[in-house]
């Protein structure tokens, strides 16, 4: 189905009313517990499969391969209820391997993966053919490149080609997400306006790094508080952009993190778009750099405890059942 302005807000508008809510009499935090909850952000790599370029210098932990297996035993004390597959930025010569890989595993009802967001390269004239494969492809949702790499120019996704490309897929009912630097997300803000039917997803709180917000950080933040506020502010003005609540606790300090170093950019981001414009990202294995899953989805859970239980609900199901149409 293809994704207008006028369809977002008339799925907003309705979300609150197709909510499904327990019984009033059952106390909010109580409650919370047991929220089922919709990863949109799960990473997978099977070495025997993939060998993504970056893995050759990541950390240890990063480096083996993380099957559904191993997403299983993380996530089973969290409720997990579905989970869509984000690409793992493969050698782009692989990337249709990748989509044919997780079309089959979303197939698959053992695995919890149910539905994918692809790598691709939106500024190349090859996009177009590319993408147009998966055009009516229940499980194939959207496109991701990440932006934030130090090979990846400033200002690339306002490129002309870029633009024609992220504009192609809101025709096909496919969402892009948007994973750059924090000091550019005023770009993304602008690609929102020259692609208003595509809905763009903002992956990690717009990569905010929680050092910012130390007053005394051990190294330097990846940018300021302030210019980080503005911009979230800016994207969501525009209608057709969501916030993904993920990946900040991998840029949390290590060994001295608690949900307190994560609360302001959670509460910014969840006030800035709203109730119904948020969804929960694992960021597995990624997370790992700093937090195991659980602990990750206990430290939100606290920082979301005092909000209605409606929003929590929203916020870790039923936004992501919504807009992802899983």
């Amino acid at each position: 189905m293809i994704f207008n302005r006028r369809e977002f807000l008339q799925t907003t508008t309705a979300a609150v009313a197709t909510v499904a809510v327990p019984a009033l009499a059952v106390p909010a935090k109580a409650a919370a517990k047991g929220l089922p909850i919709i990863d949109t952000h799960q990473h997978l790599w099977d070495l025997d499969l993939f060998q993504p370029p970056w893995l050759s210098g990541a950390p240890d932990v990063l480096a083996r391969s993380y099957v559904t297996s191993d997403y299983k035993k993380a996530t089973r004390a969290v409720n997990l209820a579905k989970a869509v597959y984000m690409e793992v930025d493969v050698n782009p010569k692989n990337q249709v391997k990748e989509a044919e890989h997780l079309i089959a595993l979303s197939k698959d009802r053992r695995h919890p993966t149910v539905a994918a967001v692809i790598s691709g390269r939106p500024g190349e004239d090859s996009f177009a053919p590319y993408i147009s494969q998966y055009k009516d492809s229940e499980y194939i949702k959207g496109v991701r490149q990440v932006l934030h790499v130090d090979s990846t120019p400033q200002g690339l996704c306002l490129d002309d080609q870029y633009v024609k490309s992220v504009q192609l897929l809101g025709s096909m009912g496919k969402s892009f997400d948007l994973c750059m630097r924090p000091t550019e997300l005023a770009d993304g803000a602008a690609l929102a306006d020259k692609a208003p039917e595509t809905r763009l997803i903002v992956d990690h709180c717009g990569n905010a790094d929680p050092k910012a917000w130390l007053k005394e950080p051990v190294e330097e933040p990846w940018h300021k508080v302030d210019q980080w506020k503005r911009d979230i502010d800016l994207l969501a003005t525009k209608e057709n952009v969501i916030c993904k609540i993920s990946g900040i606790v991998a840029r949390a300090p290590k060994d001295n993190w608690g949900p307190g170093t994560l609360a302001p950019i959670i509460n910014h981001c969840l006030g800035a778009f709203g109730p119904d414009r948020v969804v929960f990202g694992g960021d597995w294995p990624v997370c790992r750099l700093v937090a195991n899953y659980k602990q990750w989805v206990d430290a939100l859970k606290q920082v979301i405890s005092e909000r209605p239980y409606e929003e929590q609900l929203k916020l870790l199901h039923n936004n992501a059942e919504r807009l992802y149409d899983i």
